[in-house]
């Protein structure tokens, strides 16, 4: 850690599981940074992951971050409640803008790794804001697919994102899947049709009217005057990255605003690295925190090196 008056090695913007992971390597490496936390890491939303090695029966997102958090408490680190909400770049450093406890401040680094992630796109049920966040919708087939194998699934998505997603879980855990569309039309005639034909997957097009909940789980779904049944339903509407402050520098990114980085995890921004969700590709964990460790070691490598639009840069 340093205090506010040090120019800083790295800022570490986002206390999730790729800014915890981060956050270690640079304390093992004896780095001068700082985590700044804004309390909503996405993982947080998980009620267990059973593919992250070494936890046999899985771990849920809250516990994950816990013992990431303690791990850090050896070498004197604890995340910074608050917020980044600015980021300019000059010839030899960043300038952060941090805000929390009612105040702001200003914090320089020579570089910053963003782990802002980003926020699943709920879905427009009936009377039910928040299904993901509250667990009664899923959002990672990948990470809990495998103990939902052979039974009733939905998929609420539409447009090529939900269809992929419904027919990766029909080929690989259930032969019993339904896609539910909330009233949007698919386009005609769908470029997958036959997989969807193939696969016995069942497309809902009506839009839901109302739910059953039943012991803090959706029992029943009512669209277009039939009752709908599930044992696990997941979203596939997308995420909205946590990417402005990257954008806001020209970092290159794709048209759903993750951002586009190289082997060492840096953006096309120098001295800016990305890793985690907001990073284009899978959105899994391990691989945040792989993201993570690999934008850790490159930068601890080029501390004492100005980045190539500083004077006297590579």
């Amino acid at each position: 850690m340093a205090s506010n008056s040090e120019i800083l090695d790295c800022l570490i913007v986002g206390g999730g599981p790729a800014g915890l992971t981060a956050g270690l390597y640079l304390a093992r490496l004896r780095r001068r940074f700082m985590i700044i936390d804004g309390g909503a890491p996405r993982a947080a939303w998980i009620p267990k992951s059973h593919n992250i090695p070494v936890f046999a029966d899985g771990i849920s997102g809250p516990d994950l971050l816990g013992r990431q958090r303690d791990s850090l408490v050896q070498y004197g680190v604890s995340p910074v409640a608050g917020t980044v909400s600015g980021l300019r770049k000059q010839p030899d450093r960043f300038i952060g803008v941090i805000e929390g406890e009612g105040q702001s401040r200003q914090i320089a680094a020579r570089r910053v790794l963003l782990a802002t992630g980003g926020v699943d796109i709920e879905p427009d049920l009936p009377d039910l804001p928040n299904a993901v966040q509250r667990g009664l919708v899923r959002y990672c087939p990948i990470c809990d697919g495998y103990e939902a194998r052979d039974r009733r699934i939905a998929v609420i998505g539409y447009g090529d994102h939900g269809l992929g997603e419904a027919i990766f879980i029909a080929r690989t855990y259930s032969p019993d899947v339904t896609l539910l569309t909330l009233g949007q039309r698919l386009q005609k005639p769908l470029k997958r049709q036959e997989e969807l034909d193939a696969l016995g997957i069942t497309v809902v097009e009506d839009p839901v009217e109302r739910l059953d909940l039943e012991d803090d789980r959706i029992a029943a779904l009512h669209a277009g005057g039939r009752e709908l049944r599930f044992d696990v339903l997941y979203s596939a509407l997308g995420l909205k990255y946590r990417s402005d402050l990257a954008l806001s520098l020209g970092a290159e990114h794709d048209p759903s605003g993750s951002l586009i980085v190289d082997i060492h995890c840096q953006t096309s921004v120098k001295g800016l690295y990305a890793a985690g969700d907001i990073v284009r590709g899978l959105d899994q964990i391990v691989i945040a925190m792989g993201h993570a460790a690999t934008a850790a070691i490159d930068i601890h490598n080029h501390c004492e090196m100005p980045t190539e639009d500083e004077p006297g840069g590579a």
